[in-house]
């Protein structure tokens, strides 16, 4: 297999420590390895990927990861986003693009990763590309743990939520799709240096979504199908759910 294009992509995972759900996490071993080793191992497995980085506050998270084979950063330990995080960690490296692929999705398919980085080339104009999955299982349909996105015609983001997004208001009318956004990410490196420098907005502030800060510019994100559903592992009872589908997986 080819390479999407001669554009060098650098892939970086920012893994904090001390999650308010779930202190640790990085670190919490999934069907034998951490789940942050499962997330570089995903990464390291897409072709069009140069690079792979982890970006870390905590000496543990750096240790683990070097003990596996893998590279990682440490970086501030006040950064308030991942975004921050990833910003740091870019100084002083090269690429045209910056895949974030948050170190607490487990489950992300290399193929997806190809195909999001696949689409965003094709895609004249795009500067910034994520990850969606339709939701099928309506316990999802009100879980603040799962983000939801509305798209236009473009398959542009419209709008992220932690809310059911758009709100079915007859239920005979069933021709839309409820989409989950899948915690991958893809910039530009002009974008995403930019889109740093932009002050936290209201939307971003209000739904704890720091892509809204992106929307509320008046800039554009290409939501790009998954195969694969994924589970973002955000508290201590998720571990079980992702051990399974991982075991499923089988890759």
């Amino acid at each position: 297999m080819s390479k999407v294009s001669s554009q060098k992509t650098l892939a970086i995972i920012p893994a904090r420590y001390a999650s308010s759900r779930f202190p640790g996490k990085p670190l919490v071993e999934i069907a034998g390895k951490s789940m942050i080793q499962h997330v570089w191992e995903r990464a390291m497995q897409t072709h069009s990927i140069d690079e792979v980085l982890v970006a870390t506050d905590d000496q543990r998270i750096l240790s683990c990861v070097e003990k596996f084979g893998g590279k990682a950063v440490l970086t501030s330990p006040y950064h308030k986003t991942g975004t921050d995080r990833i910003v740091e960690a870019l100084s002083g490296r090269s690429c045209d693009w910056v895949l974030n692929i948050q170190g607490d999705e487990p489950l992300v398919l290399p193929s997806d990763l190809e195909r999001l980085i696949w689409k965003a080339h094709k895609t004249e104009g795009t500067k910034g590309a994520t990850l969606i999955y339709k939701i099928t299982d309506e316990a999802m349909f009100h879980d603040p743990n799962v983000v939801k996105v509305t798209l236009n015609q473009k398959s542009q983001a419209l709008y992220f939520s932690r809310s059911l997004i758009p709100f079915p208001r007859s239920i005979q009318k069933n021709n839309y799709s409820i989409w989950r956004h899948l915690g991958v990410y893809l910039f530009k490196r002009e974008f995403l240096l930019q889109f740093h420098q932009w002050p936290q907005s209201p939307l971003e502030q209000t739904e704890q979504l720091e892509q809204l800060r992106i929307l509320e510019n008046g800039e554009t994100l290409l939501c790009v199908e998954a195969e694969n559903e994924g589970v973002g592992v955000d508290v201590p009872q998720d571990v079980m759910y992702a051990e399974k589908m991982l075991k499923r997986q089988n890759i």
